[in-house]
């Protein structure tokens, strides 16, 4: 069986010219954007306060930014799961947030149907920023740039909707093109070093079948899958959500952009390392009665694991990691 999505890089390889924001114009989605929400500048300078404002949080300790850092690639870098208020532990490892606005479902479990739905759950989870609703909006309607913005950019008072509205706006602007192998699908054929070019056809492969889940702009294919990290789940993933015996141990594929960034990976970060990924793979992983049909002992040398790591590399984005406007406002 020949790999569908080698044709499509080749085939842009030989048309496309330029730079990554050809790559973004011609094979990015269309992002879905609720005709309820449209984006607007001051929408989005608006969610981008919020997002890095501890106030959002019952004691004002914890902000979205507390987990989602941008040199992280919006992920919370060196943490299995994140701490909240009052030192409270999360239960799944934070993802990063690179071009969240074209992904369909959110959280690990797929729960939440759209952004705006999902920028609710951390602001009132008491394992993440606490807030009880009621007190949060009477915080934000003392302050009187909150209530000054607010007005002006939604023109009806404070609620957790235009919250969530003001939120989901910015994370859909966090949008990355521009990494090497954004350059290389665009037709910069030197933008990667032979060793990632090696790691990208061997990821390409029947042999490592990586591509079967990680594939398209941001490489996965947004479905749940049980990967065999463990014979027991404590945290049961998409079972949650179905109550499907067939769902049990299964996770929302993550995106890899800026990958090299986010350690440690998994849904409870639980492996420490690109290379703890690439052997878990290797070996096979656990034989769970609900391991995806891919997930096959592959026995990776040294070789190909330095090839392996160098292409996820290859997807870290310096300029999304380093852009001002995606910073905290000044």
């Amino acid at each position: 069986m020949k790999n569908p999505h080698t044709k499509t890089y080749l085939t842009l390889l030989g048309t496309l010219l330029g730079g990554a924001s050809v790559w973004a114009a011609a094979v990015l989605p269309t992002m879905n954007i609720p005709e309820n929400n449209p984006q607007t500048p001051d929408k989005i300078e608006l969610g981008r306060k919020l997002f890095y404002d501890p106030i959002l949080s019952k004691d004002g300790t914890v902000s979205c930014s507390s987990c989602h850092q941008q040199k992280s690639g919006f992920a919370d870098a060196g943490k299995a799961t994140s701490s909240g208020i009052g030192g409270a532990k999360g239960e799944r490892n934070s993802p990063g947030l690179a071009n969240i606005g074209y992904h369909p479902s959110f959280f690990w479990d797929g729960s939440s149907p759209n952004l705006e739905q999902q920028a609710i759950g951390p602001i009132t989870s008491p394992l993440e920023m606490g807030a009880e609703p009621s007190e949060l909006l009477a915080k934000l309607q003392a302050s009187a740039n909150y209530r000054k913005a607010f007005q002006d950019v939604f023109n009806e008072p404070i609620s957790m909707n235009t919250v969530a509205k003001a939120l989901s706006s910015f994370e859909r602007a966090l949008v990355s093109s521009s990494s090497p192998f954004d350059r290389f699908r665009a037709g910069e054929t030197a933008a990667l070093s032979p060793a990632a070019l090696r790691g990208y056809e061997l990821w390409n492969s029947e042999r490592a079948e990586c591509w079967h889940c990680h594939n398209g702009p941001d490489l996965t294919n947004h479905q749940a899958h049980n990967i065999g990290l463990a014979l027991e789940y404590s945290d049961q993933g998409l079972f949650k959500v179905t109550g499907l015996e067939e769902d049990k141990g299964k996770f929302i594929t993550p995106s890899l952009r800026n990958v090299a960034l986010t350690a440690p990976y998994m849904h409870d970060g639980s492996l420490a390392t690109l290379r703890d990924v690439i052997l878990h793979y290797s070996k096979g992983g656990v034989q769970h009665p609900n391991i995806d049909n891919t997930i096959q002992e592959m026995q990776f040398d040294e070789d190909n694991i330095a090839d392996l790591t160098a292409f996820m590399e290859s997807l870290t984005d310096l300029e999304f990691v380093q852009n001002p406007k995606f910073g905290p406002p000044r």
